[in-house]
């Protein structure tokens, strides 16, 4: 694949916090956000000053962190906003108007081309008090193209360096992300920020798919996590830029702590067969699939658990093979004849079969009776 120009910019500590019953501590926000800086991540949101003293607390405390990543703020188009950026002492600020017709109809009932030119005082407020401006377009994906190139063009030349599109309701499908980056980016002065929506379930394909087309600055959450049913994950997005893209700089080995830290801290528990981070991600059954994977991992595998810093785990099923159980066996230190082996393993798909999971306790018992018949 061709090489790509990319920065991420995590928003699991604003966004993902607007997951439903979720908020973080500021001690959790910070040990967050070293986890983040621990892998590489560029860029982290540390929230929205404006919203409580406490946010603007929080947002501060990451700020002052130390980290090498750049921190960043959210901010409606309002000086206000833009203040309790400044006092919070990030980096980038965020500021997002509503684009599309629905939107505008429904907040400002008022011509666009005059939040526009309100947007663009405060950007360029913002600007000259020394921030990186990002200006974000919310519900960009249903917004005309037309109104999406002029909007970023004005917001830039009052001082913005990032154009935000937002798919704010998921709208997009993969083709149609890359008709807008194509479309848009070679038309504006300024590298687009690409905010994925997981609604249709596109978030990652979506995000993977405009950073393919010539988006620079990628969003993304820790599991996923985020409105309704969140964002684009991280995990994925960067498993993703180093398998497709070979972009390695990111520490990957961290990323297992920090998805656990975020399943305790909000009590949001992934799925086994989630990718990545999954339970399942890395366990195989199937006696064919197996007795492949031992001889090269690669026949089954294509991300790698070593990727991750973790382990591929071998599960006996009732599409285990003698080679599977040989191999676990061997691992265990327990010798079996012939014979018992495929006595051992016709009790294993039997157990199977009845739902039981065949965990190293039931396999020992399983080993005794034979051993003892």
């Amino acid at each position: 694949m061709k090489p790509l120009h990319v920065e991420i910019c995590d928003v699991t500590l604003r966004d993902g916090e607007q997951t439903p019953g979720v908020s973080f501590t500021c001690t959790e926000k910070m040990e967050i956000a070293s986890l983040l800086d621990e892998i590489g991540v560029e860029v982290i949101e540390a929230g929205f000053p404006i919203i409580s003293d406490d946010e603007r607390c929080c947002v501060r405390s990451v700020a002052r962190m130390g980290l090498s990543a750049k921190s960043c703020a959210l901010a409606r188009a309002l000086k206000g906003d833009v203040d309790a950026a400044i006092d919070a002492g990030v980096d980038i600020v965020s500021i997002f108007i509503a684009t599309s017709d629905l939107h505008v109809a429904v907040k400002f009932k008022k011509p666009l081309a005059e939040v526009l030119a309100s947007a663009c005082e405060v950007v360029e407020y913002a600007h000259d008090h020394g921030l990186i401006v990002r200006f974000a377009a919310e519900d960009a994906s249903r917004t005309a193209i037309e109104t999406l190139v002029s909007a970023y063009r004005q917001a830039a030349e009052h001082g913005a360096a990032y154009a935000g599109y937002a798919d704010t309701v998921g709208f997009n499908t993969p083709l149609e992300m890359a008709h807008v980056v194509q479309t848009i980016q070679p038309r504006i002065p300024i590298p687009m920020a690409i905010h994925c929506h997981n609604d249709l379930g596109c978030a990652t394909a979506n995000t993977l798919t405009a950073a393919e087309c010539g988006a620079f600055q990628l969003h993304t959450t820790v599991n996923g996590i985020g409105e309704r049913v969140g964002n684009a994950r991280l995990e994925e997005v960067l498993a993703g830029l180093r398998l497709k893209y070979g972009i390695d700089r990111y520490d990957l080995t961290v990323i297992p702590r920090l998805s656990r830290y975020i399943e305790e801290s909000t009590g949001i528990y992934m799925p086994v067969t989630k990718p990545i981070v999954g339970k399942n991600a890395y366990a195989h059954e199937s006696g064919i699939h197996i007795a492949a994977l031992i001889k090269d991992p690669a026949t089954y595998e294509f991300v790698p658990p070593e990727m991750l810093g973790l382990n591929r785990d071998f599960i006996l099923g009732k599409h285990s093979g003698t080679t599977a159980l040989t191999h676990i066996l061997n691992n265990l230190g327990i010798s079996l004849s012939e014979i018992q082996v495929h006595e051992v393993l016709d009790e294993v798909k039997k157990k199977s079969e009845g739902k039981c999971r065949i965990t190293q306790d039931v396999l020992c018992s399983i080993i005794k009776k034979v051993r003892e018949e």
